[in-house]
């Protein structure tokens, strides 16, 4: 009979565990949007590492008709054991029946931000005057075609009184974060929420927009109907939502949720 030293145990105990979890591994496949991005892609590693899992993602919007959005890329049959979006976007899916309501996990604010090319003068928008006085000057304004664009293009304009204005100078960018197309020279301006704008080099991040025009909005996360692997899906979304990773979502320029519904 082998016998076993009682400091070992603890060694083998570890070492059995991680083989246990490494030969259960699943490849789990997420769907996500581009704001909470820059947050997902620091606890991904480490999800995986502590699990064995692999994290396959598949990238695109919340909402619109291309064939990267996530409704659509569901729609076709991708396979999906998480989504990450907008969070009215998600509900849509849920009141739709694609995913299950039950699994719902709040992670993050988000607000709209503004960036210039690196270099380039930085115009105030500290408040709403100067803000419109900002956007009446410049030669022309980029924003996304997700939550914050769509706001951008159906209310904050027109809350402004300046939509025919910029009408002709302000344009919906699909599919590419908006800082991108200020960083080559194309727009002066670019708005979009700020965890999407500041990882993209050769821009600027001027500030957020007043508070009182923010539209905030809030990133969930569910699991799809169609899960192959809803137990370890449920993990990851335990994870991304749990205390311990508040500082990575404000380090990324999210709003941390100090009380989760």
């Amino acid at each position: 009979m082998i016998s076993i030293r009682p400091s070992r145990r603890p060694v083998l105990l570890a070492c059995c565990l991680a083989f246990a979890a490494k030969a259960q591994a699943v490849d789990l496949h997420v769907m996500i949007s581009g704001g909470f991005a820059p947050a997902y892609q620091r606890m991904v590693p480490v999800y995986e590492h502590r699990t064995g899992n692999d994290v396959v993602t598949a990238w695109g919007p919340s909402m619109g008709a291309t064939p990267q959005a996530i409704p659509q890329r569901l729609a076709q049959g991708e396979p999906a054991d998480v989504v990450i979006m907008v969070g009215y976007a998600l509900d849509q899916l849920i009141k739709e029946g694609k995913v299950i309501a039950g699994s719902r996990v709040e992670l993050a604010d988000s607000r709209i931000g503004m960036v210039v090319k690196t270099g380039a003068a930085k115009p105030d928008i500290g408040s709403v005057d100067a803000l419109r006085a900002t956007l009446l000057a410049a030669k022309s304004i980029a924003y996304s075609d997700s939550a914050s664009g769509t706001y951008i293009h159906n209310e904050l304009f027109r809350k402004m009184g300046i939509e025919d204005r910029v009408a002709g100078k302000a344009k919906m960018i699909p599919r590419v974060p908006v800082a991108t197309v200020v960083a080559d020279g194309e727009y002066q301006l670019g708005f979009q929420q700020v965890s999407e704008l500041l990882p993209v080099k050769g821009t600027e991040l001027v500030g957020k927009i007043p508070e009182s025009l923010q539209s905030v909005t809030r990133y969930a996360a569910g699991i799809p109907v169609s899960a192959a692997h809803p137990v370890e899906a449920k993990a990851l979304l335990q994870f991304m939502s749990s205390p311990g990773e508040t500082k990575v979502i404000a380090a990324t320029g999210m709003d941390p949720l100090t009380a989760r519904h």
